[in-house]
């Protein structure tokens, strides 16, 4: 897999910081000031992106100018299914949402998969408006879509980015299982898909143990997202 024409779209904050660091840029905000495509660097240009369908949907609308062949969404992603554990690596066939799917590009992926072998699962995936926190939506998600993880931003990536010509392939990295909670957090995001540290320190306050199974799954998840990050960039 080579990096001509690749840029990577990471979820802003600590996602993005995990994939910069892995691919070996230890400042990100300098992958953030280059729009040469071409240039001759042997890393793909990484670009944070805001969480949610319609913040992203309107982010890659009105603010995604570039032209690249290949996009590459990276990140953490939750389990819906108890066959995928937090920690694994997973690769999206398809995205689901409101009832459609949309293929990831095959070709793309399969490269991916084959440069990553057995480290990587391949997985249907499901996009949802907000923040899949408790286990017992999880499981009924799972029943009802067939999905085996679940993120806020695949299909909105797909719909857009696929429009253009563009081939989009998702690897992402579990930070939640489906049995347990997690804080919830859609209070904490607003309309621009931006985490608000109040709320977020809120939620987390007042939800404790699903804090806690937050932390200890996101603080795994980044950490190999950062491995994983760190073999993408090939010669």
């Amino acid at each position: 897999m080579t990096n001509k024409q690749l840029i990577i779209l990471v979820p802003k904050g600590a996602e993005y910081q995990s994939v910069c660091r892995g691919i070996g840029n230890t400042d990100p905000r300098l992958l953030e000031e280059v729009g040469d495509l071409n240039s001759q660097t042997s890393a793909p240009l990484i670009l944070p992106i805001p969480v949610g369908v319609k913040a992203l949907t309107q982010y890659l609308e009105n603010d995604f100018s570039l032209s690249p062949s290949r996009v590459l969404i990276m990140g953490l992603c939750g389990s819906l299914s108890p066959k995928i554990k937090v920690g694994d690596v997973v690769l999206y066939e398809n995205c689901r949402y409101e009832g459609e799917v949309l293929e990831c590009d095959r070709s793309f992926t399969s490269q991916i998969y084959n440069h990553l072998k057995t480290k990587v699962a391949l997985v249907k995936s499901l996009t949802s408006d907000s923040v899949v926190y408790s286990a017992s939506e999880k499981r009924s998600l799972a029943e009802t879509y067939a999905a085996e993880v679940v993120d806020m931003e695949g299909f909105a990536a797909l719909t857009v980015l696929s429009k253009r010509g563009i081939s989009v392939a998702m690897l992402r990295v579990v930070s939640d299982d489906s049995e347990h909670n997690i804080p919830n957090l859609n209070s904490a995001i607003d309309e621009k898909g931006n985490l608000q540290p109040l709320p977020l320190a809120w939620e987390m306050i007042t939800q404790p143990i699903a804090a806690l199974n937050l932390i200890k799954g996101s603080l795994q998840g980044l950490k190999l997202l950062q491995q994983v990050a760190s073999q993408i960039t090939l010669t």
